[in-house]
């Protein structure tokens, strides 16, 4: 397994608790590259062809080439594996963090302060996000079970790294690290005073905007307040300041024109439809004149219909719902409902800054992040 990045927050792990993940981690990785790679041969050999003597034509989209696979029997097989994986996931890391969560509470406590951590109670978690245990995580990352709670974002710092066999980086940065010395490279006038991360989780991807732009003050928001609360000890750290505050992204309460960059990683997908023109709203409203908006999510290519399989599965199993019809949308439309110019927004694969890309996927994908851009 890739070398983690340790931080003085990161949980521990004892011999048995990390037998167990490193079982899981062989497990989907078993899952994820030998059995969902013979669903491609399945669906060649039986789904596709089925498919086209029923309805003669072949599939011509994603959802159709899912369904078509949905009653056979290796892929029931696969399905059964991989949702009973990510349940094992949670299953095998929540003790580990359990047990040492009084401790990790008294060690975000003793942080030294370099960032500001701002909670508001009274931001409602969206119906999107609350009707669902998103990652199919028990009570979400949403959910308090103590006082000052940090369960939730203890937990998803270490089950990452089992779910992507750490091939995000030490610190799990590689979406951010690569959106960011993208956007150095390619816009380098830009030089932002002030940046927003939007859906921030624990601030993985959040963290490498402190190193690109050193000069900038760093702004990350989320609903959910444990991992916001172990995101700032995190932030602490390792060293970085940066001002967390709990907001939804719909709708915040900071100044219009008050950031030159507003970006997001991997948010979008567990929003909704009507949110995420909200959110892209919210995004123009924040811009200053010719700043930008950026936004990466997990897009896959569209070359075949079962390129999508996988996405498709994710949205039905893995309590990911809006991931499917996220593919489909015109996303340049909903920029320009929302104020942005269509001659000003644009897609792209950004490359990856880590030497390997994330192994579940395909050679095509590899070491590449789905970004789209719109300048103000």
């Amino acid at each position: 397994m890739p070398q983690i990045g340790l931080h003085d927050m990161y949980p521990d792990a004892a011999h048995d608790e990390q037998s167990r993940q490193n079982f899981i981690r062989n497990l989907r990785l078993h899952v994820l590259g030998t059995v969902l790679g013979g669903t491609a041969t399945v669906y060649e050999a039986r789904a596709r062809p089925a498919f086209e003597r029923a309805q003669k034509r072949r599939p011509k989209n994603a959802r159709e080439a899912f369904n078509a696979m949905q009653g056979d029997d290796y892929a029931k097989t696969f399905s059964a594996l991989n949702r009973t994986t990510q349940e094992m996931l949670y299953d095998t890391v929540g003790p580990s963090i359990a047990r040492q969560l009084p401790d990790l509470i008294d060690k975000a406590a003793r942080q030294k302060p370099l960032g500001v951590l701002r909670l508001d109670p009274s931001v409602a978690v969206p119906r999107y996000n609350a009707r669902a245990d998103i990652h199919c995580k028990p009570g979400g990352y949403h959910s308090e079970i103590v006082a000052d709670d940090l369960f939730a974002g203890a937990e998803y710092d270490r089950s990452i790294n089992v779910y992507f066999f750490g091939t995000l980086g030490r610190y799990n940065e590689d979406m951010g690290a690569s959106v960011a010395h993208w956007l150095r490279a390619t816009y380098p006038a830009l030089n932002p005073k002030r940046i927003l991360d939007m859906g921030c989780t624990i601030g993985h991807s959040t963290l490498p905007y402190c190193d690109v732009y050193p000069d900038a003050e760093i702004h990350a928001i989320d609903v959910a307040a444990p991992v916001l609360r172990y995101g700032h000890a995190r932030a602490e750290a390792m060293g970085r300041a940066v001002d967390f505050s709990q907001q939804n992204a719909e709708a915040t309460t900071f100044a219009a024109g008050s950031f030159d960059l507003v970006v997001s990683h991997l948010l979008l997908h567990e929003t909704s439809t009507s949110a995420m023109g909200r959110i892209f709203k919210e995004c123009h409203r924040l811009l200053r004149p010719g700043g930008l908006m950026v936004h990466q999510d997990g897009v896959g290519f569209k070359d075949d219909p079962f390129d999508g399989y996988f996405t498709e599965w994710l949205t039905h199993y893995n309590n990911e719902p809006f991931l499917g019809t996220l593919q489909r949308l015109d996303w340049t439309d909903i920029a320009a409902k929302a104020g942005f110019t269509r001659a000003k927004a644009y897609d792209k694969r950004v490359p990856s800054q880590q030497e390997n890309g994330n192994a579940t996927l395909s050679k095509k994908e590899t070491g590449t992040h789905y970004v789209f851009v719109a300048e103000k």
